[in-house]
């Protein structure tokens, strides 16, 4: 029992990412090169038996609940030397953006009365548009809606393009609503309305700040090619 357990406590300690960090600054003491650790994301689907209504989530939910999908993430206590500085929202700003969900964007941009090129700039840095993208916290599909946020806006299959690029409008359209302003909307998508609140703005997290930097540059630079 005493060796199940010592051969337990290894294996825990060699799987964490602490301890895989550790490696990799090692190595990179001595000049070796390396490549980022993939992580498994779970995404599993709950049905309620009364309402057959699901919900996606990075949980199990109960007995009801089934693994959907899984999905390689790149391990966050890992940095790539060639994205050194960088943050992982801070995606390629190119405007030669994908026209693929063009229609969607306009027709849902009119239904919330928002701009359909700031829905381009939020998928863009997101998701890069992908529709199966799903982030180490969990966020999920092409505006990257976490299962709560999801259940919260009406989403019931967030890796359906069309289900959430109107989640993801829905939301910003409550945020922009609740803030009155773009900035402050943007970081609330970002951190959560709570955060925003709690500091009475932007909240002083890199990630958001950003992630807030980087739509708003995206979102002038495609009003600028009109």
């Amino acid at each position: 029992m005493r060796r199940f357990f010592l051969l337990l406590f290894f294996i825990l300690i060699l799987s964490s990412p602490l301890y895989a960090r550790s490696k990799v600054i090692g190595a990179k003491s001595k000049g070796l090169d390396y490549k980022p650790t993939v992580l498994a994301t779970k995404i599993y689907v709950y049905e309620d038996p009364e309402t057959g209504e699901k919900f996606f989530s990075n949980i199990k939910m109960g007995e009801n609940s089934r693994l959907y999908m899984v999905v390689a993430t790149r391990n966050p206590f890992f940095e790539d030397p060639k994205n050194s500085g960088k943050d992982d929202k801070d995606v390629s700003l190119s405007p030669n953006l994908s026209t693929k969900f063009d229609e969607l964007f306009n027709e849902i941009a009119r239904t919330y009365n928002l701009d359909p090129k700031l829905l381009h700039a939020i998928a863009k840095v997101e998701s890069n548009y992908n529709p199966r993208a799903v982030s180490p916290k969990g966020a999920l599909g092409v505006m990257q809606l976490i299962p709560s946020t999801a259940r919260l806006v009406g989403v019931s299959d967030p890796f359906d393009p069309r289900e959430n690029i109107h989640g993801g409008a829905r939301y910003l359209r409550y945020l922009l609503d609740k803030f009155g302003d773009l900035t402050l909307a943007l970081a609330a998508y970002n951190a959560g309305p709570k955060a925003v609140e709690a500091y009475g703005g932007i909240p002083p997290y890199a990630e958001t700040q950003r992630y807030v930097r980087s739509v708003l540059s995206l979102y002038q630079r495609l009003k600028g090619l009109e």
